[in-house]
């Protein structure tokens, strides 16, 4: 038996509960995943294994470029490695990928994953394309801690971390099922990566950087660091080293304009709110006017969709000289959500105020509702049903995806 099996780590209140470190359980057959490692800790892995230096460190540059860059998930397939030595590998390492448990494909092409540690923990990642682009949305954390009263994640406990190789796990399961590899910068479906997924990134922010830098790698997955964006609640004292250690651009859960109603629906902002919190946005680094910063903002009927709260969105903004973009998101709401959607009249009339005010304020389309697109709301769903069932389920689209 697994010792991540143990109960969920006691939530300490319901404001700023940073999580506590977790040991990763190991596998059952002993073999060390590789997916996750960067060019050192391979080789570090390869001679804590017992292989000889010098061959540790060309053995290392070959699989990480055949993780990495082709996407290979066996030994076999490492055509320049010899074929003496795939034995040993096979018996030390594996190439993982986290299990798919229920994968839907939404009429409008969004797709959606439900995916199983090996420690049986289960988790989210959604793909969601346009024409000009594609965008997978990662998880950072199986449940959250935040307990943000419109997000679906947030009525969940917070079990652990993902680690480095669970995150970055992600975007290789999602380049697997697209079929993009090897890596290329040109002509590919997944162009975009949001760290929007369940759980808040700067909670676990080792392990977002280091599977970051994974994809960042122009040697990799070689994806730019431009075309990602970790999404936060607020953590004011990780956000400065967000922008040093990964540089990536910047999203913010901002959905409210006043102490009264952030504290309602974001619990953190009790402890860092939004004067503070719109500091350290204006102090992030690298923020300017080719990379703004954008606000999320839900839309939620009779609560934050005034007039007065849009002009109070402009007059903040306009006051910290933010570089700034408004993504006026409309409430996917599920059983027992405590909210209603805004009208789209109402939110019509709030983007325009925050257009006129000379700042883009989008509404976001919603994606996937027929297949319980927002966070959490497949795991959730997954839940209720049997596992001969999934397994089925599982199979089947699967197979539908190619």
């Amino acid at each position: 038996m697994l010792d991540s099996f143990a109960p969920p780590m006691p939530i300490p209140g319901l404001i700023d509960p940073v999580p506590v470190p977790r040991a990763v359980a190991l596998r059952a057959d002993g073999r060390v995943d590789l997916i996750g490692l960067g060019k050192d800790q391979l080789r570090t892995a390869l001679l804590d294994a017992g292989m000889e230096p010098k061959q540790a460190k060309l053995r290392a540059k070959q699989i990480w470029h055949w993780l990495y860059n082709r996407g290979a998930t066996e030994f076999a397939s490492m055509t320049d490695i010899a074929r003496a030595q795939h034995p040993w590998l096979e018996q030390r390492f594996v190439v993982g990928r986290p299990e798919v448990i229920e994968a839907q494909v939404s009429s409008d092409g969004t797709r959606k994953w439900l995916l199983r540690s090996p420690d049986a923990q289960d988790y989210e990642m959604v793909f969601i394309p346009d024409a000009d682009r594609g965008t997978l949305c990662v998880s950072s954390q199986v449940g959250c801690t935040l307990n943000c009263r419109f997000c679906h994640t947030g009525t969940m406990r917070l079990v652990r971390n993902l680690t480095a190789g669970e995150i970055v796990g992600q975007v290789m399961l999602a380049r697997d099922s697209l079929g993009e590899w090897p890596s290329q910068p040109e002509g590919r479906m997944l162009t975009n990566i949001v760290m929007m997924g369940m759980g808040e990134p700067l909670y676990n922010f080792d392990n977002v950087r280091d599977a970051l830098r994974l994809v960042m790698d122009g040697d990799g997955l070689a994806l730019s660091k431009r075309r990602i964006t970790l999404s936060t609640s607020g953590v004011v004292p990780m956000m400065a080293r967000a922008g040093e250690e990964i540089g990536v651009n910047l999203a913010v859960s901002l959905h409210a304009v006043t102490k009264e109603v952030r504290d309602e629906i974001v619990p953190l902002n009790r402890k860092y709110g939004i004067d503070e919190l719109l500091q350290a946005c204006a102090d992030y680094p690298g923020a300017n006017n080719a990379r703004r910063i954008t606000f999320e903002y839900v839309m939620l009927r009779g609560l934050n969709d005034s007039d007065a709260d849009a002009h109070e969105l402009v007059r903040l903004l306009r006051h910290y000289r933010l570089p700034a973009k408004v993504n006026l998101i409309p409430f996917n709401p599920w059983p027992g959500a405590p909210y209603e959607c805004s009208t789209p009249e109402r939110v019509r009339a709030f983007s325009t105020i925050v257009f006129e005010a000379g700042i883009s304020a989008p509404v976001r389309t919603p994606r996937g509702r027929d297949i319980d697109a927002a966070c959490g709301q497949l795991k959730t769903a997954a839940e209720k049903k049997s596992r001969a069932e999934l397994d089925r389920q599982a199979e089947q689209k699967m197979a539908a995806l190619g």
